[in-house]
């Protein structure tokens, strides 16, 4: 996939309303082109010699004329409009579906970037079916501008003819200059969105641990170089837009006075006069346009690349096609990825196990793996969910099967009850189980309470009992959760619980938390203690925590 076969696709699948729009507005251009060639026939034929019959006859002849173009330009405008909305659609479907299919995808873009290049790029794109039907019709104009002045006088159509091709040429060396400003301003615009969309999801930790003026010298920096990049390609753009400008301009002042002059020696008549000026005058715009049209391709091109860049990338994981082969029970054997070095963990059904680390990193790469955002040959050893390697299972059913709640998760844009129940019936089971009724029945609206974005306007403590509650509902058969709590108060923390173990445990779920959360733990049937990158010790919470002194000093803080 590249940006040149992304403009090609937007082409040829619009091609219907394409054609009909491109041949309405070259029409529209070829009436616009007639009439200065009518008034100029109005001044000769009918007010030269006097005679009003022709006059009437003339001006409603140009009255017709006034209403084609407008109705051309009204309908060829609606089929043109109507297909670019549709292509920007049919891009944010697929850019979105690409991004959040089950297989995942391989980028370094970061989730705001993606976001961008969903909303933004797909729309830039989308408008190459604005720009054809332009050309066309300045092409279309010119000609029939240039035909005209061929009849008129050989010289002036000539002039037009010669000139036009020139200033375009000239203008187009500076379009990958163009094409290149705009690329790097898109790139870093993308980063920016990114970062800022980062910094407001972390705003409360960042407050927390006084990282606001980093932050924000962190912004400071990448919105700089974004706006220094946005400077520059406005910069070009603007010196190319006046340059093209002057060029058409000065063509067509040449055309005039040139006609002036062939007046004046009795060459051509007052009413071919009148229609060369006129259609000087109007050539302005259709050459202007020839010109600038390279600099809205490149802006184009550049944002097909990065939705290219997006719909091209290879899947993250493989395309399994396998099955639970057994009960939902999770195994690690000889695992290795990151700072994990041949982990062997064995998780039966419906067993509630709990997993402390020494270290963070290890917590959060076994966290990553198990979410499916690591491709399998970028570890070791094998991963199964009831019996079956993680690699070589459906995607969909993987997922369907095992639910990975990382420690940062996002609300979205709407109700609490649309948050917790993703479409599905409402659990009352799991908002007691997570402690989210105390949420519900902290708002007025309860559960139609809105939630704004991220859940920006809910505390973090809020957020997880939503969040929590959003995985028990789905009631999957293998949880894993990665510190659930640690925004709650102690009180609560033994609530969600006590919770959290009676319906994992009602329904004979498999459930595996990573935590130091001595409430959490206290509720497993069993813990496994990772350190350096391995299992260093594994038994009950109250039998380590009498046994295992770095066992105490990690969780009974």
């Amino acid at each position: 996939m590249t940006g040149r076969r992304v403009l090609w696709r937007a082409l040829t699948r619009n091609r219907r309303r394409l054609s009909a729009g491109t041949a309405l507005v070259s029409l529209h251009q070829v009436c616009e082109s007639l009439v200065p060639i009518l008034i100029g026939v109005i001044v000769d034929q009918a007010i030269a010699p006097g005679d009003g019959g022709a006059l009437a006859i003339w001006v409603a002849a140009l009255a017709a004329l006034f209403t084609a173009l407008t109705m051309c330009y009204r309908f060829g405008a609606r089929q043109l409009m109507i297909a670019i909305a549709d292509e920007a659609h049919t891009l944010r479907v697929e850019v979105a579906s690409k991004i959040m299919h089950p297989r995942g995808i391989r980028t370094d873009r970061r989730a705001g970037d993606l976001l961008t290049v969903a909303i933004n790029d797909t729309g830039n794109t989308s408008y190459l079916l604005d720009h054809v039907p332009r050309v066309a019709g300045a092409l279309t104009a010119t000609t029939v501008s240039a035909v005209a002045l061929l009849v008129i006088d050989l010289q002036l159509g000539l002039a037009v003819l010669l000139g036009t091709p020139v200033v375009l040429l000239v203008l187009q060396a500076a379009t990958p200059l163009i094409t290149k400003r705009v690329a790097e301003q898109q790139e870093l615009a993308g980063e920016a969105t990114s970062l800022a969309a980062n910094l407001v999801s972390g705003a409360r930790p960042l407050r927390g641990i006084g990282a606001e003026r980093a932050a924000s010298r962190r912004y400071d920096e990448v919105s700089g170089r974004s706006l220094r990049a946005a400077v520059r390609a406005a910069r070009t753009q603007g010196w190319y837009l006046a340059a093209s400008t002057s060029g058409g301009a000065l063509l067509a002042c040449g055309v005039a006075i040139l006609a002036g002059w062939f007046a004046l020696n009795g060459r051509i008549t007052v009413g071919e006069l009148i229609t060369v000026i006129g259609l000087a005058q109007f050539l302005m715009e259709p050459i202007s346009l020839l010109a600038v049209v390279p600099s809205w391709v490149a802006d184009a091109r550049a944002s097909a690349d990065r939705v290219a860049g997006v719909l091209g990338a290879p899947p993250l994981l493989p395309e399994g096609t396998e099955e639970l082969a057994g009960p939902p029970g999770l195994e690690l054997r000889g695992f290795r990825y990151g700072p994990l070095d041949g982990v062997d963990l064995h998780v039966r059904p419906g067993e509630f196990v709990g997993v402390v680390t020494h270290r963070a990193a290890d917590g959060e790469a076994l966290v990553k793996v198990l979410a499916g955002q690591v491709a399998p040959e970028e570890y070791e050893g094998e991963v199964l969910v009831g019996g079956t390697p993680l690699a070589r299972l459906d995607p969909a059913g993987a997922r369907a099967a095992m639910l990975v709640e990382p420690h940062l998760t996002d609300l979205f844009t709407g109700t609490i009850e649309e948050n917790v129940t993703a479409g599905g019936p409402l659990d009352e089971a799991a908002l007691t189980a997570s402690a989210a009724g105390e949420v519900v029945s902290a708002h007025p609206d309860g559960l139609a309470h809105v939630v704004s974005e991220r859940g920006a306007g809910l505390s973090g403590g809020q957020r997880q009992r939503l969040a929590l509650a959003r995985a028990l509902t789905a009631r999957p058969p293998i949880l894993v959760m990665h510190d659930p709590t640690t925004a709650v108060d102690a009180v609560t923390e033994h609530e969600i619980a006590r919770g959290l173990r009676d319906l994992r445990r009602a329904g004979e779920f498999t459930t595996v938390v990573v935590t130091s959360s001595p409430a959490l733990l206290a509720m497993t049937d069993r813990v496994v203690v990772l350190d350096d990158g391995r299992v260093a010790a594994e038994g009950t919470h109250a039998g380590l925590a009498v046994t295992d002194d770095d066992y105490n000093r990690a969780v009974l803080r």
